[in-house]
């Protein structure tokens, strides 16, 4: 009952704010459409035939009240609030490793080098059926994972199936720090690279310690790596960018319905190094405090961009808290560069249904840089040099995020007892083709949607007495077909993804790391661009 009182006063903060910070909204018809609700609710509760779940209820009333705003706008129970502040704080108390939930248990998808789970023998594609006398295959996926956090030194006791083998072992539990910049090294003579990860409250300090631990190893060119990182903490962008431009500039500006939200951000403190040639390497995936960073270093010509148009977040989201322990965090602002772009991609404000439309969709507009060079809004940050990589098609924005590639990566491993970079070499030539006849070996391994409805058609014809099964058997086939075809035009990008995940098994995170200094193709057309001063200054035009 306190756990529906929770949700029920949520809702109704959350219609209260939405109150608060509209100009718009008629205060007489959303206390009426509140006092519905709750007569509603009451009624249901009292009287339905059946005996419903109120917090089950509530929890769908909250779904659908944010549902047609941003994906950012999220409600979050008092779990939900901690796992937050774990994200943001950089540190929590487990044992160190990445897991997914499958059909009640939990698969080991990554180790943590040096914590609990590492120390302990555990090892990718375990799959942990049991916590502490506890067995998980008929607990919800909220239960299984709470099983496995506790207090800092508490132990956890857990059995594994391994190969077809049940194993057990018992475990201290730490705090595992979150770094945010993991890997961090001299690529040459002269270049240094710094691979950045996570927005959290320990951003700047890290990319602060990295810097000048390069800085006396000789470094006079940099590299930062923020791919696939999606953002974070807005002050720790704002500190990371004066690292390299003088103090009182502006960084980001933030713009809101409320002026009390409406924020200017400059840099606060003198630089780190202002004069050091810097490239900085985006992606589709860098997001949010990442596209700040670099979009500022653009706007003043401080580094060359280098990669792919990055993600098109320009939101900026607060948490308010509500009560018994809940939040709300919901988008308050948009940010603009330093140039005056916002980068937001997606309009949701006048999105019908699934469609979203696009701020670009009516046009972009032009701004420029410090230097004069023209850049664009509405769309993300556009590299100031692209490398030109296929666009996914959807077999393998599929694959990437299945269990197919765990899943093989894990066998490559327990056949093989040793890597080395000769190996790594040979998996790029030969690996692809025995990687595609495992996926036709194991079809459940990646679906794509299309396969998921035709399977959902099956049991319905079935349920009708229907006769297809021959004609699905078919069409799957052909279907089956087409998606191991469709992954050909990816060949690259797919062999890149599998490789970093058959080193993990033998290296850890430092291992994909120094596979990437070592083979990735943006990072060497960073490198030479770096290292070609009249390139350089060429593309920022000095």
């Amino acid at each position: 009952m306190k756990n529906l009182k929770n949700k029920l006063a949520a809702l109704f903060l959350i219609a209260a704010i939405s109150i608060s910070i509209s100009y718009k909204s008629d205060f007489f018809e959303i206390a009426k459409q509140i006092e519905i609700y709750t007569t509603l609710f009451k009624e249901l509760n009292l009287y339905y035939v059946d005996e419903i779940n109120p917090a089950e209820v509530m929890d769908k009333a909250i779904e659908n009240t944010l549902a047609n705003l941003d994906p950012y706008t999220r409600f979050y129970d008092e779990q939900g609030v901690i796992n937050a502040r774990i994200s943001a704080e950089g540190a929590y108390g487990g044992i160190g490793a990445s897991i997914v939930y499958r059909k009640g248990n939990l698969i080991i998808r990554e180790i943590f080098e040096g914590n609990p789970a590492h120390k302990s023998g555990l090892k990718v594609g375990d799959e942990i059926i049991e916590i502490n006398n506890t067995i998980l295959k008929d607990q919800t996926e909220e239960i299984v994972r709470s099983l496995l956090k506790g207090l800092p030194n508490s132990k956890v006791s857990m059995r594994v199936k391994r190969q077809n083998k049940e194993m057990n072992f018992e475990l201290t539990r730490k705090t595992v720090e979150i770094d945010a910049v993991p890997f961090y090294k001299m690529i040459d003579d002269e270049i240094g690279y710094i691979a950045f990860v996570k927005f959290n409250k320990k951003a700047s300090d890290e990319v602060k310690k990295a810097f000048e631990d390069l800085k006396s190893q000789g470094m006079q060119k940099l590299i930062i790596d923020v791919r696939h990182n999606p953002g974070g903490l807005l002050n720790e962008a704002v500190e990371i960018v004066n690292f390299f431009i003088p103090k009182n500039k502006i960084v980001v500006t933030t713009r809101a319905k409320l002026d009390k939200w409406s924020n200017t951000y400059k840099t606060r403190n003198e630089p780190l190094d202002i004069k050091i040639p810097l490239t900085i390497l985006i992606d589709e995936r860098s997001a949010s405090a990442s596209e700040i960073l670099a979009g500022a270093l653009q706007d003043y010509d401080r580094a060359v961009i280098v990669g792919k148009r990055s993600f098109g977040k320009g939101l900026v989201q607060r948490s308010r808290k509500l009560s018994y322990g809940t939040q709300l965090k919901l988008t308050i602002s948009k940010y603009y560069t330093p140039s005056g772009r916002c980068i937001q991609e997606l309009d949701y404000t006048n999105r019908k249904g699934d469609s979203i439309p696009k701020f670009s969709d009516g046009g972009v507009d032009e701004f420029k840089t410090e230097n004069g060079r023209i850049v664009f809004d509405g769309g993300g940050i556009s590299p100031d040099f692209k490398i030109d990589i296929p666009e996914k098609t959807e077999a393998t924005k599929r694959l990437l995020v299945s269990d197919g590639i765990y899943n093989y990566a894990t066998e490559y491993y327990y056949k093989h007892t040793t890597i080395d970079e000769t190996t790594i070499v040979k998996l790029e030539k030969k690996e692809f083709e025995l990687f595609k006849e495992y996926l036709k070996k194991y079809p459940k391994s990646f679906q794509l949607n299309s396969e998921k409805y035709f399977d959902e058609a099956l049991e319905k014809a079935e349920k009708d007495d229907l006769s297809i099964d021959d004609i699905y058997q078919e069409l799957q086939a052909n279907i089956q077909d087409e998606k191991i075809a469709a992954l050909n035009s990816n060949r690259e990008e797919i062999m890149e993804a599998l490789t970093l995940k058959i080193v993990n098994q033998y290296s850890f995170k430092k291992g994909e790391y120094q596979y990437k200094i070592s083979f990735d193709k943006i990072i060497k057309e960073a490198s030479v661009i770096l290292n070609n001063e009249k390139q350089y200054s060429s593309i920022l035009k000095e």
